[in-house]
């Protein structure tokens, strides 16, 4: 790193701290943190930026060296909502340093076909369930020296600047994608049928692994607090007074995400079966936990993901029953995190259609009456050139809060 990018980014890191400092991002930290904590006080937006193709949208990088670029890409993106959306994205003066750990689930690795855009072709690694002969004991890896040397490094660069300090986002499981990635979607829904116990087993074998692994960062002392600006899936936040912020830091500390995409055409008797009992084991692992993500839970919400006893946010995507759900979720502690369709934002027009997206915003705000309400804007890939648009979404919304929000 070159003495004058050391000194931009430390720069950066300067103006970091002044955004954190401010009476708006004090605010919004406590707005997230009792919303997160049952004591919600409005609906809390965010749009995620980062799928977003359209030039100029994100952190333009200044640095030319690759170490300098990538310490310069997380601040200055860490900032990005706040300059482009306007939206209620939290910058604090944290700046975490992550464990390097991994598992690689059965030791298989997906085969992708891949062309120049986002698609790809999945080509299946697990032909068939005949013999669990593939299904093999998941690896893991460990980097315990990791975040000291990170803590090392960011600290001698901007530790006297920003509060750099051991952290990470929420523990992530999403074993139907799992499978998916290494069996193709063809094959998971035929051995369901073909192979139903070893199918089963299959499924056991995943959850051993996983709670092996998450227990494992506990042993090691590798989980830190889970409760301040901390990403967790999809697209919200950690902030919470309720959970432990220091000392020997457990699995019941930390917020956890889950979702299972990939079953919305199976029964919820056959989902309840062959798939929630896995959700269910890893996730009781958990002190909170996110769920969902595209699919529409309502299907599955009665038999199964009600039972989750820690459950703290569900996905409304725009194919859910909001009105179910809503009415489901009325008097529970759990968080009614919308995703509206990006279709308005990010379909073919150029222009955003603000009658059609205020009505399907105030749709959702009578729909979560009596729930703690959270706007997630998700997979948004192109804005059509139009820069301004999330912020004037995230304009109506606010107006929406104003004048249709009835919590």
């Amino acid at each position: 790193m070159e003495q004058w990018e050391r000194a931009f980014i430390r720069d950066l890191a300067k103006k970091k701290r002044e955004m954190a400092e401010s009476p708006r991002m004090k605010e919004l930290v406590r707005l997230w943190t009792v919303h997160n904590d049952g004591r919600s006080e409005r609906p809390m937006i965010h749009f995620e930026m980062g799928t977003v193709g359209d030039a100029g949208f994100h952190y333009q990088c200044r640095c030319a060296s690759d170490d300098a670029r990538s310490v310069e890409w997380s601040l200055g993106n860490s900032m990005q909502n706040q300059v482009m959306v306007g939206d209620d994205f939290p910058v604090t003066p944290d700046f975490y340093v992550a464990n390097g750990s991994w598992m690689k689930l059965f030791d298989l690795s997906p085969n992708h076909t891949r062309t120049s855009g986002v698609g790809f072709h999945i080509n299946a690694v697990i032909e068939s369930l005949d013999t669990l002969d593939q299904i093999k004991p998941s690896p893991m890896g460990f980097d315990e020296d990791g975040v000291r040397r990170g803590l090392e490094f960011y600290g001698d660069l901007f530790g006297d600047i920003l509060d750099v300090k051991p952290g990470m986002g929420g523990l992530y499981c999403c074993p139907t994608n799992n499978l998916v990635q290494l069996m193709t979607m063809e094959n998971l829904y035929m051995e369901l049928y073909d192979n139903p116990d070893n199918f089963k087993e299959m499924m056991n074998r995943l959850a051993d692994d996983y709670v092996t692994y998450f227990t494992e960062l506990e042993r090691r002392g590798m989980l830190t607090p889970c409760c301040g600006n901390n990403w967790v899936a999809q697209g919200t936040f950690a902030f919470s007074d309720q959970m432990k912020k220091e000392g020997p830091i457990t699995l019941r500390d930390v917020w956890g995400f889950m979702d299972s995409q990939e079953t919305v055409d199976i029964s919820p008797d056959m989902f309840h079966e062959f798939f929630f009992p896995t959700y269910l084991r890893i996730s009781s692992l958990f002190g909170r936990l996110s769920y969902g993500c595209c699919e529409p839970v309502h299907s599955f919400w009665e038999k199964s993901l009600s039972k989750f006893e820690n459950l703290r946010k569900i996905s409304i995507s725009p194919w859910c029953d909001e009105e179910y759900m809503g009415a489901q979720l009325r008097g529970r502690n759990v968080v009614y995190q919308r995703k509206p369709s990006p279709l308005f934002i990010g379909g073919t027009d150029r222009e955003l259609d603000e009658d059609g997206f205020r009505a399907h915003i105030r749709k959702t705000m009578r729909a979560a009456e009596g729930t703690p309400l959270e706007i997630t804007f998700r997979d948004t890939y192109t804005l059509n050139g139009n820069l301004g648009k999330p912020r004037r979404a995230v304009e109506i919304v606010r107006e929406e809060i104003e004048n249709t929000w009835r919590g």
